[in-house]
């Protein structure tokens, strides 16, 4: 049996979280990125060992695997403020004594998963282009294969990526939604 639970978060809700994010994106201001990434990568592992790991929590770990790719995806090359958010999710969601303490039974995570599909929804545009970046030098690297000149597929690569850019930019421009940051 399943259930489905649906809440409604209020502007004051929504601003306990958008000072957590701003707490932990200026925190990453004096932090090194590889140790964030590495930390997270050591969160996740000790999540998954965790047993029993609530649904609504696994769920969100291949999204969150998703992210370290999207980050450290050297073609990818994710903009600054766009990493700085990305890590600031790293940072709150690797911080065993947030808004909930982690070590609470099948509630502790609650609160990052909430900040997860906040930035997920903030963020769809970067996500969406991350994900059509991907799949075009999969299916360049498909056609071609090594038969290609590593200059020419460098630059097919780079061009296709600073079309993505400009989009996701563009589009998150655009966006109507309240901003978290």
């Amino acid at each position: 049996m399943t259930m489905n639970l649906a809440f409604q978060l209020s502007d004051r809700d929504l601003r306990y979280f958008r000072d957590a994010l701003k707490q932990s994106r200026n925190a990453v201001r004096y932090a090194e990125e590889v140790e964030i990434i590495e930390a997270i990568r050591d969160v996740l592992t000790d999540i998954q060992e965790n047993e029993p790991l609530p649904d609504f929590v696994a769920l969100r770990i291949p999204v969150i695997e998703s992210l370290i790719q999207m980050l450290t995806d050297d073609e990818w090359k994710l903009p600054k403020s766009y990493r700085e958010r990305v890590l600031a999710v790293f940072m709150y969601f690797g911080d065993p004594e947030d808004i909930l303490p982690d070590d609470i039974p099948v509630i502790g995570y609650l609160d990052d998963v909430i900040i997860v599909e906040l930035v997920i929804r903030d963020m769809r545009h970067v996500i969406e282009a991350y994900t059509d970046f991907c799949q075009y030098r999969q299916e360049f690297d498909d056609e071609h294969g090594d038969s290609v000149d590593g200059a020419i597929r460098r630059d097919r690569i780079d061009r296709r990526r600073q079309q993505l850019h400009q989009r996701m930019q563009r589009r998150s421009a655009q966006q109507k939604t309240t901003p978290l940051w």
